[in-house]
């Protein structure tokens, strides 16, 4: 009933028209989305073809936004100009025109957000960040499709006769209400905001953050995406990674290092004495390394106990590695060379005497001998 009711109206309101000015209409609409498709791939050619002899990145920009042309608006365009065409009262050629405003502010928008896209991407390989974006930029780039797509519309809600101020005023006390249920996520986002602004870490950056260790691929509103060390990719949220220590080994410039390690108690207080300069001697042989200090630690249970603390002039970390090595493997012959014998650990075990039935006698002392001893007096 309802159905037809309005079906009815529609076509009390509808002009009428003949086939002779139909068909007009028609083959005008399709017209115009030929030329229009045309048009802009004959200019994406020509742009396409201009950026292969130039340097600049403007006309690649200008491509791929004119690549992003929708489909279904220019089919909407073909259609408007055909019913423009058609002879349409007062009532009906105001609605044209406001459908005609809402296909040019959606199709601006997609050209803008495309444009913004491009500029972010263009500034985030000049200052060297590779094809990922940053914290920074990817919130400014929300920021800012936001900003535009809330214009467009308010822009078209203006134009088909909406109160914009009674509408945003709406808004504002919808989005307190909708803030309290959402907090949690609202936390996140500006917790990526934090991250933007303060940057304990960006897009490439290696990190650790609790158990995990591994590259930060991207960083998102409400989340962070780490690749491990095993090739998983750890999603984390944003608030519960910043309530955490973050250790940043890309802005790591050199490595300390600290190792111990023993000698034998066989060796004599000379030989103890001589052990630190000779550590040093072997650190400072190396162009990579830099001595910080080496001294006879104390006494242990089984070695003379010695401590060595040394920086790696390199962050890598297999450079560390190598390094580490060769300094081990130097120290290991230059003790040897000096008779100096490296200590490991080491457990003295006394054995109690058995008698001739395999059991211990009653009381018998450590050591004590496997037969009897004669009876005093």
């Amino acid at each position: 009933m309802i159905w037809n009711d309005f079906t009815h109206r529609v076509a009390a309101s509808w002009p009428q028209v003949g086939w002779d000015e139909v068909l007009p209409a028609v083959l005008a609409g399709l017209v115009t989305v030929l030329v229009i498709k045309s048009g802009m791939r004959l200019l994406a050619n020509r742009l396409r073809a201009l950026s292969r002899r130039t340097q600049t990145t403007l006309d690649d920009g200008l491509v791929s936004v004119l690549e992003h042309t929708s489909g279904p608006l220019v089919a909407l365009a073909g259609l408007l100009v055909g019913l423009s065409m058609l002879p349409l009262d007062a009532r009906w050629q105001a609605r044209v025109d406001q459908v005609w405003f809402a296909l040019v502010a959606l199709q601006l928008g997609l050209w803008l957000q495309q444009a913004l896209s491009q500029v972010l991407a263009a500034q985030q390989l000049r200052h060297g960040g590779g094809t990922a974006l940053s914290a920074s930029a990817t919130l400014l780039g929300w920021a800012l499709r936001a900003t535009l797509w809330a214009v467009v519309v308010l822009a078209v809600l203006s134009n088909l006769g909406v109160n914009i101020t009674a509408f945003i005023a709406s808004l504002g006390i919808g989005g307190i209400a909708l803030a309290l249920a959402v907090q949690n996520i609202l936390g996140d986002i500006f917790a990526s905001l934090a991250i933007a602004v303060d940057k304990p870490f960006e897009v490439g950056d290696s990190v650790t953050v609790g158990d995990v260790t591994g590259t930060v691929e991207r960083v998102g509103l409400k989340t962070t995406r780490i690749r491990s060390l095993g090739g998983e990719q750890i999603v984390m949220s944003n608030a519960e990674l910043l309530k955490r220590t973050v250790a940043n080994f890309k802005r790591l410039q050199t490595r300390r290092v600290l190792f111990s390690f023993g000698i034998t108690y066989e060796a004599s207080a000379d030989e103890v004495a001589a052990v630190p300069p000779l550590v040093r001697e072997l650190i400072e042989a190396d162009p990579k390394l830099e001595f910080a200090r080496a001294h006879f630690k104390g006494f242990g249970d089984n070695s003379l106990d010695f401590e060595v603390v040394y920086r790696v002039q390199d962050p890598d970390y297999d450079v560390y590695m190598d390094r580490q090595q060769a300094l081990y493997l130097s120290l290991m012959r230059a003790l040897k060379q000096r008779g100096i014998k490296l200590a490991f650990p080491a457990n003295t075990v006394n054995v109690v005497g058995l008698n001739a039935q395999g059991v211990a006698p009653r009381g018998a002392a450590p050591d004590a001998p496997d037969h009897p001893l004669p009876a005093a007096g």
